[in-house]
């Protein structure tokens, strides 16, 4: 279980650093400053979750996760050519950064006792809160609020999880099923245009 869990949120480290660069670049940040955007990315979430969860933020106790954010931003200055040729580059590594941290949110709740609602919470809150917090850096409504199914594809991921638990799949096939129906469910939600009705200042009169 360590072992998966330490996988998992290294992968989701560099995907949603990746991410996070990759906006700070959109607005002419300098390279410090698309580190510390990819940095508060990358380990927002998951710094939340623990101090919540009352345990010590994963990324005190392994510098990997510093290294990792600088391999993101060395990939991103190498490769910006190709990075900025598909459009499409961010949102591919925001969603993978998305699924990747919802199962490591849910896989760490579980293992410090908490019941499966709280790892739920947990999964969403791992998996959306570094975005929120990158939005605010760059200046930019938080994308959670305003448009596209994101902490909702968090939850049917962790809907699917417990799903496994119950009939009591192996931990490798619940974290790739997980793992995938967070993908989809936000593939298809922006493939389709689907999102939840918007709130409007009119209708509050």
């Amino acid at each position: 279980m360590e072992t998966i869990q330490l996988v998992i949120e290294f992968l989701g480290t560099f995907a949603f650093a990746i991410s996070g660069i990759r906006w700070a670049a959109s607005k002419d940040f300098d390279w410090f400053g698309g580190y510390v955007v990819g940095l508060a990315t990358a380990i927002g979430g998951g710094t939340i979750r623990d101090v919540m969860l009352g345990v010590t933020p994963f990324w005190m106790t392994n510098s990997v996760y510093m290294v990792c954010t600088a391999a993101a931003l060395l990939t991103v200055i190498v490769f910006k050519k190709v990075i900025v040729k598909f459009t499409n580059t961010w949102f591919l590594f925001d969603t993978l950064g998305l699924a990747l941290f919802t199962v490591a949110g849910l896989q760490k709740t579980l293992y410090e006792g908490f019941p499966f609602w709280v790892a739920i919470i947990m999964g969403c809150i791992t998996g959306a809160a570094g975005g929120v917090i990158r939005d605010v850096l760059i200046n930019e409504v938080p994308l959670i609020f305003r448009k596209e199914i994101y902490a909702i594809a968090c939850l049917v991921g962790g809907l699917a999880y417990y799903a496994c638990h119950e009939f009591d799949v192996s931990v490798e096939f619940t974290v790739i099923t997980s793992f995938l129906v967070v993908v989809a469910v936000r593939l298809m939600a922006v493939k389709y245009h689907i999102s939840l009705p918007h709130l409007h200042d009119e209708e509050m009169k």
